[in-house]
């Protein structure tokens, strides 16, 4: 019976997991959105003031709202990322799990 409680709490970590990709994919979505959107307005701010287009690209990953919010895209992403793995790493918990209670209980699974 241990096994089979494993087996539920598995699957109930697994559904958590996956509801949250919903969350962290938007958070890194929004986050991307606004790092390019910073980007681009420091990109036209730099031209305008003179700046040769050769070294804009440069120059903005040092501007501090650029830099803000590239960090802030790289943590969603790490975070999204994270996610995913845990889920991946749950179903093969789930997958192991279940070829042992296969091989303990065979066709005698508790329900």
């Amino acid at each position: 019976m241990e096994l089979w409680q494993e087996l539920q709490r598995l699957n109930n970590d697994l559904l958590i997991s996956v509801k949250s990709l919903r969350k962290t994919g938007q958070e890194k979505a929004e986050a991307e959105r606004d790092y390019y959107v910073a980007k681009a307005q420091e990109s036209l701010r730099l031209k305008e003031a003179g700046h040769p287009v050769t070294i804009i690209q440069l120059i903005i990953k040092g501007q501090k709202t650029v830099a803000e919010q590239m960090f802030k895209f790289h943590v969603a992403e790490v975070k999204h990322q994270a996610n995913l793995e845990h889920v991946q790493s749950t179903k093969l918990q789930l997958r192991l799990l279940e070829g042992q209670i296969q091989r303990e209980y065979g066709a005698n699974m508790p329900s």
